[in-house]
């Protein structure tokens, strides 16, 4: 373990963030790592449990307790502890293939499973794991493997997102040859698309992709598989194919918005600012929310996401407008929890962006169709000319399956360990298969696919799912 008396020792200790005011002005990154003594305490803080449930990943009454990949958690915690971070990285990419996102955008659900937070504050095990793969990049310490040799076997894996990351890594190490086809110009899915950069910077995308490229992943873009001819030519010409395309059918909103404009779903949104902020910098008069009130419906990551990209956009002001009533989002201690977008609105307009108990009754529109108000239940109007709905999604996109001959009611949407498919050789993994979830799950779907498919081609597997 780390210091014996570590938890006793020394007290939680957040990586620090530039200021809300200040980030708001770019799309910068905003957590800045601490110093290489500071983050060995952290390490310390860790009491390498005789049951560790940080790792376990457990299903308990409907909830997941621990880290879906099951990390090694104790053991790296000792290695940043003692100084070892080679030691610390080679323990670290045993369960996790990109450490570099997790650390970032995870909810951090090992955290919540600490046994130092009963009593106290759990280990900054987020933190630390950041700190671990960062140091390997910046350091030289992330070596390209390649397999020392290859089975002769090719695989497809339609979307690269990070189920579909996951599963070519893994397949690709085992020494088969991996295609990956993405729709879109960019490569990474939600990792690109769905992430604002101020959370996950496109540049860590594209250098995880630049040492997978270089590891022997072969990766096309602008490809659609889901039309027939590109299916049935991938079905033709590979032993195995891999669907990881997401749950990106959005769930409707309760009211009519035909004929409208202004109104857009919260993915749509996030991918619109994306790409427009690879040709613009900074805050623009082209940005979807500049010089406009938002409302933004719904909660969750996502919804944080679009009130931070309208801010940043220069948004008029911001009001996201939650269900479900205040005292259900209560901490045990009486507090309501505010996280990085709220605390940005709060700096910009000196006020909690959020509404609680509050849902939209109807639209209010010029005759040209510009929205221009929300009337809500309560019977209140809201300024809107951007209506943005972060309500979750229903599934994915009902054209993926069907040219690849899966039949969507199959079971392999159910069942929480399959995923074969009714389809011969047809595999399926991810969001699509168990629903929009995180981003620690997709990856943990896309090992689990990958040994599943590596056993169907070879008769045998030693890789390691974490389903």
């Amino acid at each position: 373990m780390g210091e014996i008396t570590g938890f006793l020792d020394y007290s939680r200790r957040d990586d620090t963030q530039r200021l809300p005011a200040e980030r708001v002005l770019d799309w910068d990154e905003f957590h800045v790592p601490q110093t290489d003594a500071a983050r060995a305490q952290q390490g310390g803080r860790c009491m390498n449990c005789g049951t560790p449930y940080c790792q376990a990943g457990m299903l308990y009454e409907g909830a997941v307790f621990g880290c879906p990949l099951h990390n090694l958690i104790p053991e790296w915690n000792d290695m940043l502890w003692s100084g070892n971070r080679s030691h610390a990285l080679s323990r670290l990419l045993k369960t996790n293939n990109f450490p570099e996102f997790t650390g970032r955008v995870c909810p951090a659900p090992c955290e919540d499973a600490c046994i130092c937070g009963l009593y106290g504050d759990a280990v900054t095990i987020r933190d630390n794991e950041l700190c671990v793969i960062e140091d390997a990049f910046s350091s030289g310490g992330m070596k390209r493997r390649r397999p020392p040799q290859w089975s002769g076997k090719k695989i497809a894996v339609v979307g690269s997102g990070p189920a579909g990351l996951a599963a070519a890594d893994q397949l690709n190490h085992r020494g088969h040859s991996v295609t990956v086809i993405e729709r879109e110009a960019q490569l990474g899915g939600l990792l690109t698309y769905g992430i604002p950069n101020m959370k996950l910077d496109k540049s860590v995308v594209q250098r995880r992709v630049n040492l997978m490229t270089d590891e022997g992943v072969s990766f096309v873009t602008g490809v659609d598989a889901a039309k027939p001819e590109t299916a049935q030519r991938l079905m033709n010409e590979y032993d195995a194919v891999i669907l990881c395309c997401g749950a990106e059918q959005p769930r409707p909103l309760d009211f009519d918005t035909e004929g409208l404009t202004g109104v857009l779903y919260g993915t749509e949104y996030l991918k619109a600012a994306v790409e427009r902020q690879m040709f613009h910098q900074g805050i623009s008069e082209s940005s979807l929310a500049h010089g406009k009130d938002v409302v933004v419906i719904g909660t969750g990551d996502t919804a944080s996401d679009c009130v931070a990209t309208a801010l940043r956009q220069g948004c008029k002001s911001v009001v996201q407008l939650v269900r479900r009533p205040k005292e259900d989002y209560l901490a045990a201690n009486g507090t309501l929890p505010a996280d990085y977008a709220h605390k940005e609105a709060s700096a910009v307009f000196g006020a909690d962006p959020r509404r609680f108990g509050t849902q939209v009754q109807s639209l209010v529109s010029r005759e040209d169709g510009a929205l221009t108000a929300v009337v809500t239940a309560q019977g209140d109007t809201l300024p809107c000319e951007l209506l943005i709905g972060a309500t979750g999604f229903s599934g994915c996109a009902e054209g993926v399956c069907t040219p690849f001959g899966v039949e969507k009611t199959d079971a392999v949407f159910t069942d929480a360990r399959r995923f074969s498919t009714n389809a011969e050789k047809v595999f399926i993994a991810g969001d699509m298969r168990r629903g929009a979830s995180l981003v620690v799950w997709a990856i943990a779907e896309g090992r689990t696919v990958a040994a599943e498919v590596d056993r169907f081609l070879s008769g045998y597997t030693n890789l390691v799912g974490s389903v």
